[in-house]
């Protein structure tokens, strides 16, 4: 009866997330990604998830389809000089995080796949970089599970606190959009934050998150020789090029700008969405299965970052 339920109770929630009748309401501005993954976190900690399966593959696509969409409402050559600033730190933090999680790992005894799971998805795109990197390692079931369990945490908390941080702070919408993009892990949080800061904020979180998610292929390359393994394969993010390309198209080809706003419009929601299906997937029992010593590299990692950028943004860019 309660699995019936929590099916049904489901449906209608991505129902009155999707419903056209918010183009002519405030439905749409009212449901934010955060106040989607509340309800998602909300759901699953009432329920079990009656999709597993569909949520785990509609939300990865989902995300990626979301993300070129906002490509077509994004001016390819504004987005790169708003973006420009934050590619370099990029470079910087990318190598450090490793280097550092790396040490940490070791420092407490934690089993060296799952360090290394745990940094690559803090330094590059969170669960996309540790998909990415796990079937190059070998990694197995379980150290996969803690390491995107431990990210996945992170992302939510992540979603919730960075936009007032941000206010608190008095940031600039360029300045909030470098930071989420180099602080917080997953893109769907990154382009969350940013939508809840501002259109500036989540062209510039946007364009560098994806850019910093290129360095799964360097970083995939990298795990081979240190793990020697040469017969793994890469799984390269192909959408992110997809992205660009949309961003092309809205600058070069002279598109209506009525088209750019709808597919900004259904890209928002299929966002909003998506923060709904991952909040649904981390269950209490995901959160139990995490462990002590993950969490602590993941939160260590997490605050080295997120306060070395906090302050390189702030006296850096304006």
């Amino acid at each position: 009866m309660k699995n019936n339920a929590a099916k049904w109770i489901y449906i209608v929630i991505i129902a009155i997330i999707l419903f056209p009748i918010s183009y002519f309401s405030d439905m749409a501005e009212q449901i934010t990604p955060a106040f989607a993954l509340f309800i998602g976190l909300l759901f699953a900690f009432t329920f079990a998830n009656p999709f597993p399966k569909f949520n785990k593959k509609c939300s990865k696509y989902l995300l990626q389809a979301s993300v070129v969409g906002y490509g077509f409402s994004m001016n390819l050559q504004e987005s790169l000089k708003s973006g420009a600033e934050g590619m370099t730190f990029t470079i910087v933090s990318v190598v450090g995080v490793m280097v550092l999680g790396v040490l940490l790992g070791y420092w407490l005894h934690l089993e060296r796949k799952t360090a290394y799971l745990i940094s690559s998805g803090t330094a590059i795109c969170g669960g996309s970089a540790i998909a990415a990197v796990g079937p190059v390692v070998k990694a197995n079931e379980n150290e996969m599970a803690v390491s995107l369990g431990v990210v996945f945490i992170l992302n939510a908390v992540a979603l919730f606190i960075f936009p007032p941080i941000g206010h608190l702070a008095d940031m600039s919408q360029t300045q909030f959009g470098t930071w989420a993009a180099i602080a917080i892990h997953d893109t769907s949080s990154v382009v969350g934050a940013g939508d809840a800061y501002g259109p500036e904020a989540l062209q510039v979180a946007t364009l560098i998150k994806l850019t910093r998610a290129l360095w799964i292929i360097p970083l995939a390359l990298v795990t081979m020789v240190i793990f020697r393994d040469k017969t793994a394969k890469i799984s390269i993010p192909w959408f992110i090029f997809l992205f660009i390309l949309a961003m092309v198209i809205n600058t070069y080809a002279g598109i209506p700008a009525g088209f750019g706003h709808a597919m900004a419009f259904w890209a928002k929601k299929g966002m909003v969405l998506t923060l709904f299906l991952i909040g649904a997937s981390l269950s209490l029992k995901s959160i139990k299965a995490v462990g002590v010593k993950p969490l602590l590299l993941a939160v260590a990692l997490w605050i080295a970052i997120g306060v070395s950028s906090f302050f390189v943004v702030i006296n850096t860019i304006e």
